[in-house]
């Protein structure tokens, strides 16, 4: 139960707090009202500091006033060149400065004990991250909800490839919120009548050509992360976008670092506690639901949700938000014991449902919470699952004679997205009325791909599908690797690794892969459920994490190897195993042409034979890491 408000609310709002380089940013601070004297608070409190590109006002605004009658001074802050802030936007790289400065000036207020502590959700937790890389002295414990660890590695690109969420995400909550566009209607009204759906179905986008040609800064750092993509970059090296390059320099404090297997920063998420907690002093934490990353709820974040996609968990599941960032800032700042039996990792394990037809339709994956003193838990055994040529996928290695799949890969007809860990693949609902009459903030986004565990079968809304719809598997250019029934639970809980051993005859090309729970056929569910888990891509040219391109040679067998984001979930009884191999899924990552191109706006297109090897030479195989019980 929520903790019952002890104060009244006063909010000072757009206080300019200068930066090291003379740039004020646009801060609203709310304070404890004493009820007795209707008077701030005098006696000095910790202070949560909240730095948005969203606008400080409305959620946020409620998270603050919440906040302050438990008796902390709240700081939200408008990110450097958005809403109220002075300066130039672009995406990230002033973040790590601009929150040491902050987090240093509230610490130098009156009102402030000399603690700040920080909360944020997505870029929210972004930001957070990266001021830690400055070490600020006052910083005293952060709340990062959904944030990044390695943009290169996997956020920003992912393996090679380009999430095309950010693009996405340039032209809506981005761009339609851009300074140039809350100054001129007629640039706002542009981008409000983008439909996200055609920009993607008709990529590439070209500079100059879009209505992002309004807004230059926005286009600059758009076509920057979709056109660089070597480590060496200034880009990929900033503090503001590379966490992990900072790792050993970053401040040690109580962090909690939580998430959601169904997030778009769940990998993240994982790594960065994993980091931290085996070099930091102070107590981590990490926490881990079966939620989707939360873009339009309050509080923010989809803890309040018991579904995620076409799944359902049951209350079970739920979880209070605020108490739970409350329990967490009263002890490390208030000394309360309010934390004390927290355990270190605390994650749900998905997949303990009956998978019957729940509320709306959705299945009942269930699940229960479960805790652990690390990350990945300790008991956790790494176990390769190798794909034969026969479609079978098991714990026996290939033979000599274990052959190799073929298939192709056309560029103009990749395979579509459904559902997974995807975040603002959004457009905004199309609208008769201008912005005057029906403003942009008040417009509702439309999810163009799903978030979530979807059945992987594609249906009239699902984007890029056309008739016949049905399942991916019976795609031509969709391998499909799956263990006979399962005679016991297998449970695993942990991070994913793929080794696909590929050749392709092109210039460049992607693999792709997807782990999957293939539920069997049920009253409820006739043609059974094809749980999509996770999944990853690697992009030939950067195989292996390179720092730089690296052509493959045609023809020649090299490993493609992917990291699919961390899970915890039961393949129950009678379940099968399953991986699925191809060469595309779109729009959650930009498709390769094939030829070698630049890495974004290639014009021309080559369709690829791509064939997976799956012999004992090249065993292409997922490790999965398996709790016995």
């Amino acid at each position: 139960m929520d903790a019952e408000p002890s104060y009244g609310v006063h909010a000072e709002l757009d206080v300019m707090v200068e930066m090291r380089d003379g740039v004020r940013l646009a801060t609203d601070i709310y304070r404890p009202v004493d009820s007795d004297t209707g008077e701030p608070v005098d006696e000095p409190l910790p202070v949560l500091l909240d730095r948005t590109p969203y606008g400080k006002r409305g959620r946020l605004e409620r998270h603050g006033e919440w906040f302050a009658k438990r008796g902390y001074v709240v700081a939200i802050q408008d990110c450097r060149g958005r809403f109220n802030s002075e300066g130039d936007y672009y995406i990230f790289v002033n973040e790590a400065e601009d929150g040491h400065d902050t987090v240093e000036w509230l610490a130098d207020q009156p009102y402030c004990d000399g603690q700040v502590g920080t909360i944020g959700t997505s870029y929210g937790a972004w930001v957070q991250s990266a001021l830690a890389t400055q070490n600020p002295p006052h910083l005293a414990a952060m709340f990062v909800n959904q944030g990044a660890a390695n943009g290169r590695k996997a956020t920003f690109r992912h393996n090679g490839a380009f999430e095309l969420r950010w693009l996405c995400w340039a032209f809506t909550l981005g761009g339609g919120f851009a300074k140039r566009a809350l100054d001129d209607p007629d640039v706002q009204q542009l981008l409000a009548n983008v439909d996200v759906a055609d920009v993607l179905a008709n990529s590439p986008v070209l500079p100059g050509q879009s209505p992002l040609r309004h807004i230059p800064d926005y286009e600059e750092w758009a076509f920057d992360i979709m056109t660089q993509a070597d480590a060496d970059d200034e880009l990929w090296q900033s503090p503001g976008v590379n966490f992990e390059a900072y790792y050993d320099e970053s401040a040690d404090v109580p962090t909690v670092y939580s998430g959601a297997w169904y997030d778009s920063y769940t990998k993240a998420t994982c790594d960065n506690f994993e980091a931290f907690a085996s070099r930091s002093d102070s107590d981590q934490f990490l926490l881990m639901g079966p939620w989707t990353h939360g873009w339009n709820t309050y509080p923010l974040p989809s803890w309040n949700k018991s579904y995620s996609g076409e799944l359902e968990f049951g209350e079970e599941c739920l979880m209070d938000y605020q108490q739970t960032r409350l329990d967490f800032f009263d002890h490390y700042l208030k000394g309360k014991d309010t934390w004390n039996d927290q355990p270190t990792v605390q994650y749900f394990e998905m997949g303990h449902g009956d998978g019957h037809s729940a509320r709306d339709g959705r299945l009942f994956h269930g699940g229960e919470w479960t805790s652990a003193e690390e990350w990945p838990p300790a008991e956790t055994e790494y176990e390769s699952y190798y794909v034969h040529a026969d479609g079978t996928l098991s714990t026996d290695e290939p033979g000599e004679n274990g052959g190799s799949t073929s298939y192709e890969f056309d560029p103009k007809d990749p395979v579509p997205t459904l559902g997974g860990n995807c975040s603002s693949y959004i457009t905004y609902e199309p609208r008769e009325e201008n912005i005057l009459e029906y403003p942009l903030a008040q417009r509702k986004l439309q999810d163009l791909t799903g978030r979530g565990g979807f059945d992987q079968r594609t249906r009239p809304d699902t984007f890029g599908a056309e008739a016949p719809y049905g399942p991916l598997e019976q795609r031509d250019d969709v391998l499909v690797y799956r263990t006979p029934p399962l005679e016991e639970d297998v449970v695993i809980t942990g991070p994913i690794r793929v080794s696909v051993y590929g050749s392709t005859d092109a210039e460049d090309t992607d693999f792709t892969a997807k782990l999957v729970d293939e539920y069997p056929a049920s009253p409820d569910f006739p043609n059974g459920f094809a749980l999509n888990l996770c999944d990853s891509v690697c992009r030939a040219r950067y195989r292996g994490y390179r720092d730089h391109a690296d052509f493959v040679e045609p023809g020649d067998v090299a490993e493609f190897y992917m990291e699919p984001y961390p899970t915890a979930n039961v393949f129950k009884k009678g379940h099968r195993i399953r991986l699925d191999i191809s060469s595309s899924n779109f729009p959650r990552y930009d498709v390769n042409h094939n030829t070698g191109g630049p890495l974004y706006g290639d014009r021309e297109y080559e369709v690829a034979t791509n064939t997976v090897h799956h012999d004992a030479q090249y065993p292409t195989h997922i490790e999965l890491p398996i709790q016995r019980r």
